[in-house]
């Protein structure tokens, strides 16, 4: 089983609108556990978990849409949706989901890696990202493939053939033409 990183969140953590409250010091427990994130509902726990990602990478306190803040909120909703998808293997709606925030997050990690390489390496360190550029294009060899290109390779050569035996013509004329305009001069 793959860890689950909202369960990294401490349970008897409030929720954020219940927190500062003076009151909460003298309610019961219960009552306390019914307001923790323990009990809330999985967009608030999402919050929670892309706050804390973000809060890891952000350049400053008014920075919420640099490269590295745009990559911690894909992470947050990566991790979210693997944990769905453990859940449920056959939700594949948000498999796609999941793989379309996969595909964005890997170019975005790839500009920051080709623009400022020490500010990625520490994104991928501080929100635990193993990044792998992507590989090359390889086509899928087929037999119809392989048909199509020898039947290309073929016709390139007659049609080099073609090609040659025009020159070789067009070549014996200039050098019959030469002959001749010799012949005249002496």
């Amino acid at each position: 089983d793959i860890p689950s990183h909202l369960d990294d969140l401490p349970p008897t953590m409030l929720k954020k609108d219940y927190a500062n409250l003076p009151i909460m010091n003298s309610i019961d427990d219960v009552v306390k556990r019914l307001l923790s994130l323990e009990m809330a509902s999985q967009k608030e726990k999402m919050k929670v978990k892309t706050q804390q990602l973000v809060e890891k990478v952000r350049r400053s306190p008014n920075d919420n849409g640099s490269f590295e803040v745009q990559v911690a909120i894909l992470t947050a909703r990566i991790r979210m949706l693997e944990e769905h998808l453990q859940r449920h293997p056959k939700d594949k709606k948000n498999r796609r989901f999941m793989l379309m925030d996969l595909d964005r997050r890997r170019k975005m990690l790839g500009y920051l890696r080709r623009v400022n390489y020490g500010t990625f390496e520490n994104t991928c360190k501080q929100l635990d990202i193993q990044y792998s550029p992507p590989q090359p294009y390889t086509r899928r060899i087929t037999k119809r493939w392989l048909v199509k290109k020898a039947l290309c390779i073929k016709v390139f050569q007659e049609k080099q053939k073609l090609k040659a035996a025009e020159r070789l013509k067009q070549r014996r004329g200039w050098q019959a033409r030469a002959r001749a305009a010799r012949e005249q001069q002496e």
